[in-house]
C-alpha cells in the first residue's frame, strides 16, 4: 500500500492511525481478501462505521434543530448517510485509488462503484471508532460534510 497516499488520507480525515494494519483492513474489499487468504475484509469495520456515522450525523442534525420532530430529523439524517452522499465523500478522500479490490472488481470499475466507495468509507470510519472512539469520527464527518 502506498504510504504517501495513506498519509494524504489521514491528513484529509484529520486522524492518524496508530495501527496501520487496521487502516489497511478498512481498505480491503471482500473480493481482494477472497483472492489473498487469510486476509480479512472490511465488512465488520463497515458495520461498526455505519453505526458510528449514524450516531454522529443524528447528533448533528438534532443539534442544528433541537425542536424538530423525528419526522423531519429522520429524512435529514437519511440524506446525509445515503450511499450517494457517502460515495461523494469517499471520492473527496480519493478512496477509490486506495481500496484493495480483487481482479474481477477492479476490472469492472469497482473503484468507482457507489456501493464499494460508501462501504469503504464506513469501514474507515469504523476503524477510527475502534481505535479511538467517536471524537475522531465526529471531526472527520464534520470536515466531509463541511459543517
Amino acid at each position: 500500500m502506498d504510504r504517501a497516499r495513506l498519509a494524504e488520507l489521514e491528513q484529509r480525515l484529520a486522524y492518524r492511525f496508530r495501527d496501520p494494519d487496521l487502516l489497511t483492513r478498512a481498505l480491503t474489499h471482500a473480493s481482494y481478501a477472497n483472492e489473498h487468504p487469510p486476509l480479512v475484509h472490511n465488512e465488520a469495520l463497515a458495520f461498526v462505521g455505519d453505526a458510528a456515522l449514524g450516531l454522529v450525523v443524528a447528533e448533528r442534525v438534532r443539534a442544528d434543530d433541537p425542536t424538530a420532530p423525528v419526522g423531519i430529523l429522520t429524512p435529514r439524517r437519511a440524506e446525509l448517510v445515503s450511499g450517494a452522499a457517502l460515495a461523494r465523500w469517499a471520492t473527496t478522500l480519493d478512496l477509490g485509488r486506495l481500496v484493495r479490490l480483487g481482479r474481477g472488481e477492479a476490472a469492472t470499475g469497482g473503484a468507482t462503484r457507489e456501493s464499494i466507495l460508501a462501504t469503504t468509507l464506513e469501514a474507515v470510519l469504523g476503524a477510527m471508532y475502534v481505535e479511538a472512539g467517536l471524537d475522531p469520527v465526529r471531526v472527520a464527518v464534520a470536515r466531509l460534510a463541511s459543517w
